[in-house]
């Protein structure tokens, strides 16, 4: 049975409102001659099969991540990271590859093991943002920009899309990333994080809780609705606001942390997850596989109808077209029939087959099939 729930939500996603075209391929990591290429039965130089995805790790208790074998190092020239805290801090312990730059295997293995993220949870997550950004042709994916990569796989320079693409992956109302629309939508914004540190104090007692979420949450939907005359949250993006603000409660608060601690993240903890993308010293991961599962609190805090400003600030305009957070089997579909069928609306050969299986992976993270929300299949079933 699909149930499209709160514990399979991410770290930011806004999606598509109408098909796009040909040419905006290349963003999402397919230069022109890999398009050429994807045509044929063997995909080009680099071309990859999508391996299943992996299950759960077969210990899924609290332990040592700040640990010898994944120790801190600063970025080098080229590396990259975006704006998601959990993939740079990943990316900067090894966990991930330090360039910022892997496959959807390695995503889920990292943030199962760094986070003990849920396992159905690791999966949609990745496989979301795979499709949206990555390269489905080599099977990579950047958590931050597109990039050129060079060196024996694949074996030519070859575009890998990123997360940072505003509009797919990255979305607008983040609470430590400024809207694309004011610029950098990726790297870590001060100002924010002082608003995330003010409403700790005012309604955490000094640490990031539930509490503080909602508030926050909602603030900064107001702000943006005030501020940013392109500010959308439609589809995906309505579900995952509230996502992104359970994180730092379920995966960045120390596993040993029980009874009044539990789900309380200090200032300290968060900056060095936001701010300077490392694990707190000598930090435990959670004790048991979490995800999302206060979103539900947080949106009844303040519930919130997706939409856009839609003639300027101010004008924010209630969209359900793409889903909602009470309608995740109309993302689903619409995702699959509208958005990804905008992306790649006549893939062929490799293309083809390689986003027919990531599909089919993305469904299978969401429990299975059910009458109610049938998998679907918009480019036929083999």
């Amino acid at each position: 049975m699909v149930h499209i729930s709160l514990t399979s939500l991410a770290f930011g996603v806004a999606i598509f409102s109408s098909a796009l075209a040909f040419p905006t391929y290349e963003p999402l990591g397919l230069s022109e001659r890999q398009l050429t290429e994807a045509a044929s039965n063997k995909g080009g130089p680099g071309a990859k099969v999508p391996p299943p995805p992996p299950g759960p790790p077969s210990f899924t208790g609290t332990k040592l991540v700040d640990d010898a074998k994944h120790p801190w190092q600063p970025t080098r020239p080229g590396d990259i990271r975006g704006p998601c805290p959990g993939l740079n801090t990943l990316a900067s312990h090894g966990y991930l590859p330090r360039d910022g730059v892997a496959s959807p295997e390695q995503i889920i293995k990292a943030v199962q093991e760094g986070f003990n993220m849920e396992s159905e949870l690791a999966r949609f997550t990745t496989y979301i943002a795979h499709l949206l950004d990555g390269n489905p042709i080599t099977d990579l994916l950047s958590i931050g920009g597109k990039t050129p990569r060079t060196g024996p796989d694949p074996p030519r320079p070859a575009i890998v899309g990123g997360i940072s693409n505003h509009g797919t992956f990255e979305g607008d109302g983040s609470m430590t990333r400024a809207d694309a629309f004011f610029g950098d939508n990726s790297a870590f914004n001060p100002a924010l994080f002082e608003e995330f540190k003010g409403f700790s104090n005012r309604f955490g007692g000094g640490f990031y809780n539930l509490t503080v979420a909602a508030e926050l949450r909602f603030h900064r939907i107001q702000e943006s609705i005030a501020n940013n005359p392109q500010f959308s949250i439609v589809g995906f993006r309505h579900l995952t606001l509230y996502a992104e603000a359970a994180f730092p409660v379920t995966l960045f608060v120390d596993g040993r942390k029980t009874g009044a601690q539990a789900g309380h993240l200090d200032m300290r903890s968060a900056e060095s997850f936001f701010k300077d993308m490392r694990f707190p010293k000598g930090f435990f991961r959670a004790a048991q596989p979490s995800g999302t599962d206060p979103s539900q609190e947080i949106f009844e805090a303040h519930p919130t109808v997706p939409g856009r400003n839609v003639a300027g600030v101010n004008t924010f305009t209630p969209d359900t077209s793409l889903g909602s957070f009470t309608d995740s089997c109309a993302f689903y579909t619409q995702f699959a029939n509208k958005t990804i069928k905008g992306l790649y609306p006549n893939p062929t050969g490799v293309l083809r087959r390689n986003l027919n299986i990531n599909l089919n992976f993305f469904y299978q993270s969401l429990g299975g099939g059910s009458e109610s929300c049938p998998q679907v299949f918009p480019y036929g079933q083999n």
